[in-house]
């Protein structure tokens, strides 16, 4: 076993360990990594008495092919496994491709093979039930037993249970594959969803139980799906982005087109199995989405050590030592994988192509606080009245809900923005099926309270800037938006060209149309600001470097395009506001480490000036901050919440809880700051700390009763 995974897994099975300076920061709250100060003990101030937050909660994720979840959804996926966390991966398509299973070269090269997509789809699955249980167990030959379930319309997938932790399960429908990337291809799920054929043809694999061929409609897959979930009945589902985009020069996809539709038929489901299955019969559930073949473009998000250790479990599935250890006679992995285990530059990140910004949780009248995600396809409201810190007791100063707006379809992530009078409004994208496929879409939506502290209106559709479906994949950004001194709502988004657009609201509470504000290469969801003189500052992060439009003075259109100059990032973004200016939060490629900047807005319409970069320090990590006050938030590199405190030494203190999306903190009137994260078991976790954070622990914000 190499030396990265030994330390990797010394780091997440073992959370009690305390690790050295050079090794990964223990998971037990409370413990303290390079450059910690003494332990000063627990904290003693609100919610101190409750429970600790650990990573709870069951994952489902829904794939295209074998491989799809060890290039894009790890490390997340290897974090849950030795979480314990019950988890079931489902593969749509057997993954066949042309079935030679040979490696080109690069790390290992084999003579040409003869087509053998039985055995192909055969050797594949084994280098997937070895990876899972290396990632599990440390040793890839642990067995699994290999079994048929029946799924909707009288067709069968194949169950695998690993027997050494048998809260691991495989599922494999066994569909054709496109068998291109982006070609066209008759025969895929692309065709099945469009409706240019009215059934998709099985490819099973050469030794499966699940031997009796079937072909699947259209409905028969989101049915497939929906029956999954209801069996395993999740509260984290995982999918890849199903708008990843076109590429402006060659109008190809940004993904494999397989990726694209799976992950539509995965939100069908998901749909499907809210509406069909009530509350009580199933925990709620949230999603989350992730970059595919895109990763590859963008600097590398992982750090070595973590990208090396993922980068081994692709080897493992890639069979790249060719022992026959699973003796099977079609191989015991994908040679394919075993000459380039990194792929297309994709093994050394992980993105989250929804809920990866910091601006959902926010204060509203005086002393409350609400807290917004997307659970069951619905916008989730949590509540905080004046007078409360912790999850406890009933009255109007605890913590209540969630309660779910009306209206589905709500896609990950929320952003929202605070009216003068202290009003609330949250926007999201949500996905809208139609009754064609060519319906399908992402829209900008937002829903506002009517009065300080009173309910939430409907649902207001803003559209999308973009064209048809079929030319944009409906790829729009998280919309972020921003409320003048009148009141009125502005909200930005990035679209499927990868500029700046905006729509804002006018005098007489209509939307204008959406405007042009430039930009090019943007990638990743905008994020705004206004600064101690009012004017308002709004970024977006490109391959290179980072874009800001500025106010030349408050209520004056935004300038800009401009360029700051600042390195690559790993693409999330948070601003914050501070007296000299707008500070910018953001990770360095190849590192995780926090960078920082601030960036102060120039006279009129000049160019704004932009201050030397400084790093939180000591700790590596992906994914975006959160931060308030003295307290920085983020993904540690084991994948659960850290915080450190600003301006000393970094003394990151990780919690136990693994969690979805991004942090979102805030600065409360006594100074006391609230960071909130959304944990795998779908719950709010919150921690409050005092103006000079010390040890801040995590808890859920709504007790169970």
């Amino acid at each position: 076993m190499p030396v990265s995974r030994r330390r990797f897994l010394l780091a997440t099975v073992l959370p009690m360990l305390t690790v050295g300076v050079t090794g990964a920061l223990a998971m037990a709250a409370g413990q303290r990594t390079a450059g910690a100060h003494p332990d000063t003990g627990p904290e003693t101030g609100p919610g101190s008495a409750l429970a600790a937050s650990t990573t709870a909660g069951s994952v489902v994720q829904i794939l295209a092919h074998p491989d799809d979840d060890l290039f894009f959804m790890n490390p997340d996926l290897s974090r849950s496994l030795l979480a314990g966390l019950p988890l079931t991966s489902l593969y749509l398509t057997a993954g066949e491709s042309d079935g030679r299973n040979e490696a080109a070269g690069g790390e290992a090269k084999d003579p040409k093979q003869p087509s053998d997509r039985t055995g192909y789809a055969e050797a594949r699955q084994n280098g997937i039930r070895a990876a899972y249980a290396e990632m599990v167990t440390g040793d890839r030959t642990s067995a699994w037993r290999r079994t048929a379930i029946p799924t909707a319309g009288g067709g069968q997938a194949e169950l695998d249970v690993l027997l050494a932790k048998p809260h691991v399960h495989l599922v494999w429908l066994q569909l054709r594959e496109a068998r291109s990337a982006a070609g066209d291809a008759p025969d895929s799920l692309h065709a099945l969803w469009n409706g240019r054929i009215p059934a998709l043809a099985p490819q099973l694999s050469a030794a499966t139980p699940a031997d009796r061929p079937h072909t699947h409609t259209k409905d028969q897959v989101v049915e497939a799906i929906a029956g999954i979930l209801e069996r395993y009945k999740p509260t984290t589902v995982r999918m890849l982005d199903p708008t990843p985009g076109r590429y402006l020069d060659s109008g190809k996809y940004t993904d494999h087109q397989d990726h694209m539709y799976a992950a539509r038929f995965a939100q069908a489901a998901a749909a499907a199995y809210a509406a069909r299955v009530p509350v009580g019969q199933r925990p709620r559930f949230s999603v989350q989405h992730y970059l595919g073949y895109h990763n590859g473009t963008l600097p590398h998000a992982l750090d070595p050590q973590t990208a090396e250790t993922k980068i081994d479990y692709l080897r493992t599935y890639g069979w790249q030592d060719k022992q026959n250890y699973c003796n099977s006679p079609s191989g015991c992995g994908d040679r394919k994988v075993a000459g380039s285990p990194t792929g297309h530059n994709w093994a050394q990140s992980l993105r989250y192509a929804r809920a990866d910004n910091a601006s959902w949780l926010v204060q509203g009248a005086p002393g409350r606080l609400y807290a917004f995600a997307a659970l069951d396809g619905q916008m989730a409201v949590w509540r905080r009245g004046p007078g409360g810190v912790t999850g406890s007791g009933s009255g109007s100063g605890a913590w209540q809900g969630p309660a779910l707006l009306p209206g589905t379809g709500i896609d990950p992530g929320a952003t929202t923005a605070r009216f003068p009078d202290g009003r609330v409004a949250v926007f999201a994208t949500r996905t809208v099926f139609g009754d064609r496929p060519q319906d399908y879409r992402r829209e900008i939506v937002y829903a506002a309270q009517s009065e300080p502290d009173g309910p939430f209106g409907a649902w207001v559709p803003l559209g999308t800037p973009n064209s048809p479906d079929e030319d944009s994949t409906s790829e729009i950004s998280a919309p972020s938006a921003a409320v003048d001194r009148d009141g009125l709502l502005t909200v930005y988004t990035r679209d499927a060209r990868r500029t700046l657009r905006a729509r804002a609201q006018q005098p007489s509470g209509a939307f204008g149309d959406w405007q042009r504000l430039g930009g090019e290469d943007l990638q990743g969801d905008p994020v705004t600001a206004t600064d101690s003189a009012g004017r308002r500052h709004l970024y977006s992060p490109t391959t290179r470097s980072v874009l800001a439009w500025i106010q030349p003075a408050p209520g004056a259109p935004l300038a800009g395009p401009f360029p700051t100059g600042l390195p690559a990032t790993t693409v999330p973004l948070t601003a914050t506001a501070e007296p000299a200016g707008v500070r910018l939060y953001f990770r360095r490629p190849d590192s995780g480490v926090v960078r920082t900047a601030l960036v102060t807005a120039g006279t009129g319409a000049a160019k704004p000036s932009v201050s030397s970069i400084t790093e939180a320090g000591g700790r590596s990590g992906y994914g975006a901050v959160a931060v308030a006050g003295r307290l920085l938030s983020g993904r540690a590199d084991s994948g659960t919440i850290s915080t450190t405190g600003l301006g000393g030494p970094p003394a990151w203190t990780e919690s136990k809880m693994l969690y979805a999306g991004a942090p979102a903190a805030t600065v409360e009137q006594d100074g006391a700051t609230t960071t909130a994260v959304l944990g795998l078991d779908a719950e709010l976790h919150l921690t409050t700390a005092h103006p000079t954070p010390t040890h801040p622990t995590w808890h859920r914000a709504v007790q169970p009763t």
